[in-house]
């Protein structure tokens, strides 16, 4: 998938990591700062990918899921919330009184899975309950379109937001850029 940003190009998204299915993800690259995750420690990755591909074990993280229920969430007194959809990835925008973005979140529906990803909340409005109910929008907006499975990739710090939110840990997700 396209990202666009100048350290994050593009990200390969690997549902099951073996030698053959990461060395051939991996050949297909030729843009530098391109990702690839796959569900498998880090160390073990290391030896399966070609030259120029470095394992980034700050950006490991680990492969959650939740079965999704709608919770009828409200934005924290003093903000406002937007959702909207664009090419099929759902965006839900936090905003504080001035209308600055104070916290946000995206997800993407792969039949009866929603992909989340990109939950932000940035650091002035923090332990303010901003990412838990971004989390809580996208899921209720999820089900209202049929989606029964959540599933992301977390950090050390976001796996326990979510982990308070119902969400369960996998396995770990090994981090990988191409660094030619």
């Amino acid at each position: 998938m396209e990202v666009g940003q100048p350290t994050h190009m593009g990200r390969h998204v690997l549902f099951e990591a073996d030698e053959p299915a990461v060395r051939a993800a991996a050949a297909t690259v030729d843009v530098a700062h391109t990702w690839l995750k796959a569900p498998v420690e880090p160390e073990d990755i290391r030896p399966w990918l070609p030259r120029g591909w470095v394992v980034d074990e700050a950006e490991a993280g680990h492969l959650m899921a939740v079965d999704l229920t709608a919770t009828g969430p409200v934005a924290p007194d003093g903000y406002t919330a937007s959702l909207e959809t664009d090419d099929g990835v759902t965006y839900v925008r936090v905003r504080d009184a001035g209308g600055e973005v104070a916290a946000q979140g995206q997800m993407a529906l792969l039949g009866q899975e929603a992909v989340f990803d990109k939950v932000v909340t940035e650091e002035a409005h923090r332990r303010r309950g901003l990412g838990a109910f971004v989390m809580r929008a996208l899921a209720d907006h999820a089900v209202a379109e049929g989606a029964s499975l959540g599933v992301l990739a977390a950090t050390d710090e976001g796996r326990a937001l979510y982990e308070t939110l119902g969400w369960k840990s996998h396995t770990r997700l090994a981090a990988c850029i191409y660094r030619p």
